[in-house]
């Protein structure tokens, strides 16, 4: 068999025009590290598991049995790191999958319990009403980008990988939308940092692989730098016309003589009319200072209003 026919052990190998789920260097590597950990760990559990079954039973039958449990661990902790990669793809499109998981055993279902024509309107209910009402539309609209959103990003971190040939692809954990696009929370690997994506260019390249116009990103705690927050913008909510309501609270049958506030002027009254006003107090006399006094004043205002309040 030619290496250009050879499979990769989960999928077919890229040459050719075919494509792969996981890559062969990939699948290589986690086995490699795979096998050094089923080895330390048949070492470290068999010895300790032999150490204590021998206080309880023979020698020869403790080490035996220590052997045993070794193997089973390292065993698991092998199957568990040579599929993480496959694992990985499934958290990745884990959402799509329960979505379609809800769809085939949802219709599955309500043609069991309902006749023909009653399950095809249901169906057209559930899809035709958010079609039609556009609040509902724009809503499923944007959970579907935050769909989107997270496998665009995970294809641009694949890029920054494979160029810069270190670094581990990190989680894209959640994703919700905001009124200006959507909001991702990403867990960083080993070999990427949040400093790393603030060089110039790479939140560029983050906005394009989102079909966004512009992206930001930040941390998202103060104890985790691997925990990053990613927003994606797509519109200015604030650059649209907002209609207020407070006219529609303005009663219209006010008379023309109703009383004004004394803060307002006087309407149509001319300057020259209005009479200057003494002054009341010298400006020119300087302020007597007052004494300093360190103690907290204890005594409130008669309504109850306390300045410490908003110290």
């Amino acid at each position: 068999m030619s290496k250009s026919s050879q499979r990769s052990p989960f999928g077919w190998s890229n040459r050719g025009g075919q494509v792969t789920v996981i890559e062969a260097p990939v699948a290589r590597s986690y086995r490699r590290r795979a096998t050094i950990a089923f080895w330390v760990t048949l070492g470290v559990v068999g010895l300790l598991a032999a150490t204590v079954a021998s206080e309880y039973m023979h020698p020869i039958v403790g080490g035996l049995l220590g052997v045993v449990l070794g193997a089973v661990l390292g065993a698991v902790v092998f199957a568990l790191i040579v599929a993480w990669p496959v694992l990985r793809v499934f958290w990745h499109w884990l959402p799509e999958i329960l979505l379609g998981l809800a769809a085939v055993y949802g219709w599955t279902t309500l043609m069991q319990s309902t006749p023909l024509w009653g399950s095809l309107l249901v169906v057209a209910l559930v899809v035709g009403v958010p079609a039609a009402i556009k609040p509902i539309r724009l809503r499923v609209m944007a959970w579907v980008w935050c769909l989107i959103v997270r496998h665009r990003l995970r294809l641009c971190f694949a890029a920054f990988i494979a160029t810069n040939r270190h670094g581990s692809l990190p989680l894209i954990l959640l994703a919700k939308p905001t009124p200006a696009g959507e909001r991702v929370w990403v867990w960083l690997r080993p070999g990427l940092s949040l400093r790393d994506l603030e060089q110039d260019g790479q939140v560029q390249k983050l906005a394009v692989a989102c079909w966004a116009n512009e992206v930001r990103v930040m941390r998202a705690s103060r104890k985790y730098a691997a925990l990053i927050r990613i927003d994606i913008t797509r519109r200015e909510p604030l650059a649209h016309t907002i209609v207020s309501p407070l006219p529609d609270y303005v009663p219209t049958d006010i008379p023309a003589n109703a009383p004004t506030s004394p803060g307002m002027p006087p309407v149509g009254l001319d300057l020259p009319d209005v009479p200057d006003q003494p002054a009341t107090a010298s400006t020119d006399a300087p302020r007597q200072r007052k004494p300093r006094n360190n103690t907290p004043n204890t005594t409130a205002s008669p309504n109850g209003f306390d300045p410490s309040d908003y110290a």
